[in-house]
């Protein structure tokens, strides 16, 4: 298949293009510089040159492809979230313009912070809710109503991603561990996060693509939850701080406007996603990854 990807440079969407081109695929990728149109060239994909600012530029790589695999977020900022949302938003409408009464597959990256649960553990069968995350982006929301109105749409809830080139979650949270000089958790720390390496992720989004059912939710988890206390320690150790158990309050005050993923506990199991793709994690673990000097070179 021909496959347009966005966010085809960045920490996920690099991964899911070189996965797609080592499965046989054609990539077009958009390409807002041309630094990035070099560097999808490099990696032997087709260039497309626009942003998720332009939808018809979006519309039209939707146009010249087989399926679409959106990874494209600005998450540089948790306070620009509302905005890049507006814009994501109209980005995949753009799509459904061209997938609308087709069977071609759109599958974009989503994550938990909308998700209802039903039980104890996050599953594939749990819905999101109607309104936005505490972060202001409810992707799966705009991508099931579009599967409502007959494209092909899938979700890929994502969860702590790590691997090389990550630069959001963990790399945050060394980021605060250093500035004050601890490495925190809360309470007892048993709070946990569910994970997956980044070349695991990326084939999550290739078989939803290839095998996908209309309206799927998919779980790319590899360990369905990692106690943040586990993570903590391991910054602590690898930054030579303490690490130390905090108060709700006192880490309001050191994780800031991450607080929320230093004390949300979220556990998410994979099982309905390795049935129906067939997929089988072979990564590293977080800590694993995470306990590598990579992580922690300024």
């Amino acid at each position: 298949m021909r496959v347009f990807v966005t966010g085809g440079t960045g920490f996920i969407g690099s991964a899911v293009v070189r996965d797609l081109i080592e499965s046989g695929h054609e990539v077009l990728a958009l390409a807002r510089s041309e630094v990035s149109a070099a560097s999808l060239q490099a990696a032997g994909a087709t260039a497309h040159s626009g942003s998720l600012e332009e939808p018809e530029r979006v519309r039209d790589g939707a146009a010249r492809s087989d399926a679409v695999i959106h990874t494209a977020f600005d998450n540089k900022s948790i306070a620009r979230f509302p905005r890049n949302s507006r814009i994501e938003r109209a980005a995949l409408q753009a799509v459904a313009e061209v997938f609308a009464g087709t069977n071609r597959p759109l599958v974009a990256a989503g994550g938990f912070a909308p998700v209802i649960p039903s039980g104890p553990v996050f599953t594939e069968e749990d819905p999101a809710s109607a309104k936005a995350g505490p972060v202001g982006r409810n992707v799966e929301r705009t991508i099931m109503g579009l599967a409502e109105s007959g494209v092909n749409a899938s979700i890929v809830r994502m969860p702590c991603v790590h691997g090389d080139g990550d630069r959001f979650t963990l790399p945050r949270f060394i980021e605060l561990a250093r500035k004050h000089g601890t490495s925190g958790y809360i309470g007892q720390g048993e709070n946990r996060l569910p994970a997956v390496h980044y070349a695991d992720a990326a084939r999550v989004f290739r078989l939803a693509v290839e095998r996908g059912a209309r309206a799927g939710r998919y779980h790319a988890v590899a360990e369905e939850g990692v106690p943040y206390r586990s993570i903590a320690e391991v910054i602590g150790r690898r930054l030579g701080v303490p690490t130390v158990s905090m108060s709700p309050l006192k880490a309001r005050r050191h994780f800031g406007l991450y607080t929320a993923y230093a004390e949300g506990d979220g556990p998410a199991s994979s099982t309905a996603t390795r049935e129906l793709l067939g997929w089988m994690p072979e990564g590293p673990g977080l800590l694993e990854d995470l306990d590598r000097p990579e992580y922690f070179t300024s």
